[in-house]
């Protein structure tokens, strides 16, 4: 049986700040036991909300093992033996998270035959057999985290898992159920080292759309709650001002890759350590600035048109001087920007 979240609404992500429509379509999905997509760039915030739904699954009582059994409906060897004990198991025990990546396996995700236990109880036993990521995830949540950096191999093996609820062994016929929920993040098409995920394999999935933060208050709000805080003050106009302009650099027509919420935390964080260094008790317009390439450069790429003509760190200074020109609160320190 799919995990149930009855109680989801859409208030129970208060973690994460704005996204308003993104939690709503998140709480929908969950409320049925459907499997959901995450879609969106990265440093928004895909995996801190997929992660608050481990926190949304009840405490079940089940058997201790790996499997998560149901005392009632015991599915592994252990637990069919009479061998296990039962006990409390919570939401963020049964939230399995897998990360993707290029040399991920199947057998990470589904288990192998172990050849020695196959030799003794034979190689189509379940005694013979580890369990991979997935069944650990039973009765709970397996999170995929950014899915479609996995090869399309492993998409091909979650295909029955994801329709059928159990899973088929390569050769050997041992269908173990698979009972969870599957929440998968994805960051767009375009980014290096992404896999295209197949018509086949997303007919199985909801796909939620998750953006930058709708205004320069809300993300201002989460570089605050995010960011670490040093001995220094950081005026508020500052604050908005830094802010703001990883905004303008982001919405920037010859931008392709774009600055996410991480760089406003990296110039948040790095403006107080700078203000530290120099001994000052509030953080000013040149902390800021000794910081902006540093954080920024390497989170920006330009467009084709423009990449082979100017690189980023040069494309950065210039938009960073105009931006100052427009904002006398970056200018406030009195000292050359």
């Amino acid at each position: 049986m799919i995990p149930s979240f009855q109680n989801v609404t859409d208030s129970s992500f208060p973690s994460i700040l704005g996204s308003r429509r993104t939690k709503h379509e998140l709480a929908s999905a969950l409320l049925t036991g459907r499997h959901v997509i995450i879609a969106g760039p990265p440093g928004i915030g895909k995996t801190t909300l997929a992660k608050n739904v481990s926190r949304l699954l009840s405490n079940l009582v089940l058997n201790d093992c790996e499997y998560h059994c149901d005392p009632k409906e015991p599915l592994c060897p252990v637990c069919r033996s009479g061998k296990t004990k039962t006990r409390t198991v919570s939401g963020e025990e049964r939230f399995v998270r897998v990360q993707g990546s290029p040399d991920l396996v199947v057998e990470d995700l589904l288990g192998d035959i172990d050849p020695i236990k196959a030799l003794q109880f034979g190689p189509s036993s379940k005694e013979a057999f580890t369990p991979g990521k997935i069944f650990r995830a039973n009765q709970g949540v397996l999170f995929f985290d950014e899915l479609n950096r996995a090869p399309e191999k492993l998409q091909n093996s979650l295909l029955q898992v994801l329709e059928e609820g159990k899973a088929t062994l390569g050769a050997y016929s041992v269908d173990l159920p698979a009972n969870f929920v599957f929440i998968g993040t994805m960051n767009p098409e375009e980014n290096a080292g992404t896999e295209k995920l197949s018509d086949v394999f997303l007919d199985r999935f909801d796909v939620i759309n998750m953006s930058y933060p709708d205004d320069v208050q809300t993300e201002v709000a989460i570089v605050v709650a995010s960011g670490v805080k040093l001995a220094v003050d950081v005026p508020s106009d500052l604050l908005s001002a830094v802010v703001l302009f990883v905004r303008v650099l982001r919405n920037h027509p010859d931008v392709q890759k774009k600055p996410s919420v991480r760089a406003s935390i990296g110039l948040f964080e790095r403006s107080q350590a700078n203000a530290v260094l120099a001994k000052r008790k509030t953080v000013l317009a040149i902390d800021v600035a000794d910081a902006v390439l540093s954080v920024l450069s390497h989170r920006l790429g330009l467009k084709p048109s423009l990449k082979f003509l100017q690189k980023p760190e040069e494309f950065i200074k210039k938009e960073f001087e105009k931006f100052v020109e427009q904002h006398p609160e970056l200018g406030a320190s009195g000292e050359s920007l």
